[in-house]
């Protein structure tokens, strides 16, 4: 069954079985320093503020990326990557360090994640990877090393848009894929792009009486591999590509063209050509406009044809298609247009969500449990503990998006604030914020609560809501809840919010929300997934 997975694809690939994918294509956050937050708007079409972390493609050398880093030489040599190659990689990250210290950590992400595809990877799979110029560079000097250079198929070209403005440089309107083999054994379906314009008006420049356009080409066998069939035709001897009988069909058949010495050529129509072999710059699928009718509202979001043309051309019927990046998730609707299997993998339960109800129900008419599962999501608080063991930040991640907020984009293990929920005020142009704090282990108290207070009384929020993992004790909740009164109540439009708010996971799971003004960042129509509560406010 076609599976969708909420949660990082690190984590999630380490459980694949070995060569267990016939086909990998990746759109991952570029290192480009911008922030992909324009999905998420409240219904004034305004952007939530920076400090989103949804789509943000922003590094930084943290604890976790210094480990990683430290590690890379030896998960290379564990990968089957030789030692040249690993040292090469120890000094480029020294290098690296003290030059650019955030494109070493965007490679080491990358790379972390590459290695473990590769494993799952067949030998008969590819993998395209999508990137911009930014890094495309160092990118593929990496896929060299893991998926070895003698592998490397094409730097694809794609032309996005057709016409950019960019100060002191030309306009910048592509993107590159590059294309890599697992094995000389790769599946490979030629495929086809249309004429251009130019192409068509040039060599297609004849016309039947019906207006079917046609191409004047040789029948002849002269300098043809192989020979031929000589005989004469209408008085003229030569060696001919194709024998008497079915010459005689084709000029019954009004296929043959005579040129003004009588010689007999061939039409070729222009409507049973498959077109150009596709090559590596690829510009008809940009060109088109049709494909805004896909949009989600993702500022990287790609159409499907591009990657119906991928999945042609790598993979066949039956095969099983990831997307680790998936985010709107073009990949699956373009698998399953093509009879293709499929994987995608998430980091944000608001693209889950998304996925879900508008690509694969809407779009896909593709019913949960029947055709895809949804997995990776707690459906109660024993899974919601179990995920506080593994990975206790996506822990923490999990419970902002579930309550509909959104992680800030400083990561902590425990602690801080982890997330804000937006609202809008009547007649208030800008959004206001709820600060979230998720406390995962067992010592949650009342100074978690001041802590919060403390925010509100810096006038960095107008509310502040706390979310405990585990459930409270009779005394600790009347506890919490007196102290909670004590920080008062906003009101808007005659209804009382309390400033200061706690919710459990369990009361979560139940469906319950923050008491708040209407929460922007999402879509009204949006169906209630199972396991995953609605994006409305909910007491």
């Amino acid at each position: 069954m076609n599976r969708l997975y909420y949660g990082d694809c690190l984590t999630i690939l380490q459980d694949f079985g070995l060569s267990s994918v016939d086909l990998i294509y990746l759109d991952p956050p570029f290192n480009s320093n911008r922030q992909y937050n324009a999905i998420y708007r409240d219904h004034t079409g305004r952007p939530l503020p920076d400090q989103v972390e949804a789509f943000c493609d922003t590094w930084e050398l943290d604890d976790e990326r210094e480990r990683a880093i430290r590690a890379m030489p030896v998960l290379m040599r564990e990968s089957g990557i030789d030692d040249d190659t690993a040292e090469l990689w120890r000094l480029w990250m020294r290098a690296l360090r003290h030059t650019q210290p955030r494109l070493l950590a965007y490679l080491s992400y990358m790379a972390q994640r590459l290695l473990i595809m590769h494993r799952i990877l067949k030998p008969t799979g590819s993998i395209y990877l999508h990137c911009d110029p930014t890094a495309s560079h160092y990118i593929k000097a990496l896929l060299d090393a893991i998926f070895k250079h003698d592998n490397f198929r094409n730097e694809i070209v794609w032309k996005r848009t057709s016409g950019h403005s960019d100060a002191q440089r030309f306009g910048s309107v592509h993107d590159t894929i590059l294309f890599y083999a697992r094995s000389p054994h790769a599946t490979w379906n030629p495929t086809f792009q249309p004429f251009d314009e130019s192409y068509v008006t040039q060599y297609y420049r004849y016309q039947d009486e019906d207006g079917r356009r046609w191409m004047s080409g040789d029948i002849s066998a002269s300098g043809l591999r192989g020979g031929g069939y000589e005989y004469e035709w209408k008085g003229i001897r030569r060696t001919w590509r194709v024998p008497q009988t079915t010459m005689k069909r084709l000029d019954q058949e009004g296929r043959i063209f005579y040129t003004r010495n009588g010689i007999a050529r061939i039409k070729r129509y222009l409507d049973e050509s498959d077109g150009l072999r596709a090559q590596d710059v690829w510009t008809d699928i940009g060109a088109l406009r049709s494909w805004h009718k896909e949009r989600m509202g993702y500022a990287t979001q790609k159409p499907v044809a591009l990657l119906e043309r991928i999945i042609a051309a790598s993979s066949n019927p039956g095969d099983v298609v990831l997307d680790p990046f998936c985010g709107c998730a073009s990949t699956l609707e373009a698998a399953h247009n093509l009879g293709r299997r499929w994987i995608g993998v998430d980091i944000a339960i608001h693209a889950i969500k998304r996925v879900a109800s508008v690509r694969l129900t809407e779009r896909c008419g593709l019913i949960e449990g029947e055709d895809f599962t949804v997995e990776g999501v707690p459906r109660n608080l024993e899974g919601a503990q179990d995920l506080w063991e593994r990975d206790k930040y996506h822990f923490q991640k999990w419970a902002v998006e579930q309550v509909d907020g959104f992680v800030t984009t400083k990561r902590t293990s425990d602690g801080g604030i982890d997330g804000r929920l937006y609202f809008a005020l009547h007649n208030d142009s800008d959004l206001q914020s709820m600060v979230l704090e998720v406390k995962g282990g067992r010592t949650v108290s009342i100074r978690d609560l001041r802590a919060l207070q403390g925010v509100l009384e810096n006038g960095e929020a107008l509310l502040a809501g706390l979310i405990a993992l585990n459930p409270l004790g009779p005394t600790q909740a009347r506890n919490f809840a007196r102290f909670a009164a004590s920080a008062g109540t906003m009101d808007v439009l005659g209804i009382e919010y309390p400033r200061l708010q706690v919710l459990t996971v369990a009361e979560i799971l139940d469906g319950r929300r923050f008491k708040t003004p209407t929460v922007v960042g999402r879509h009204e129509s949006q169906p209630v997934l199972p396991g995953i509560p609605s994006l409305a406010s909910k007491v």
